[in-house]
């Protein structure tokens, strides 16, 4: 009996496989990809975390400014102070004077200044909000005798 023989041809290009630098140049594009995709998500995380900051930094300003507006008398002068975290907060309250002084009106404005503070990294971010009030002549009245007696 005879055996069978196996033809021993050459395999072609096609059925070869994959050559090792293909598969090298494969790897490198999807490392460069998975770096790419992790930076995006990193980016994103910052993006959130800045955003979550700054929305606390509005809010704080927001209660601070409802805080002084429900103030039965308003009184001229600076405040400020720290809230939780790492948040400080500065208000000031002005009146102003009108340019013409031929009409007097019976009430007064006055201009509230609220700014919230935070530490980002290296550098300080703030929030800045500002309103008007219009008050009696009686209480910007009554305030100014209150800021000279408290100052004597």
């Amino acid at each position: 009996m005879t055996k069978g023989r196996h033809s021993e041809k050459p395999l072609s290009k096609a059925a070869s496989g994959f050559a090792l630098v293909e598969i090298l140049v494969a790897i490198s594009i999807l490392a460069i990809s998975l770096v790419v995709i992790f930076q995006l998500f990193s980016g994103g995380l910052k993006s959130r975390q800045l955003s979550e900051k700054y929305a606390r930094g509005v809010f704080y300003a927001r209660e601070k400014m409802a805080e002084t507006l429900i103030l039965p008398e308003l009184l001229e002068g600076e405040s400020a102070g720290e809230l939780e975290g790492a948040y400080r907060w500065q208000s000031a309250v002005t009146r102003i004077v009108p340019e013409d002084d031929e009409e007097e009106l019976p009430v007064d404005l006055m201009k509230i200044y609220v700014r919230v503070t935070w530490r980002e990294g290296e550098r300080d971010k703030s929030f800045t909000i500002e309103t008007l009030k219009v008050v009696g002549k009686e209480q910007s009245a009554d305030n100014a005798i209150k800021t000279l007696k408290e100052g004597a």
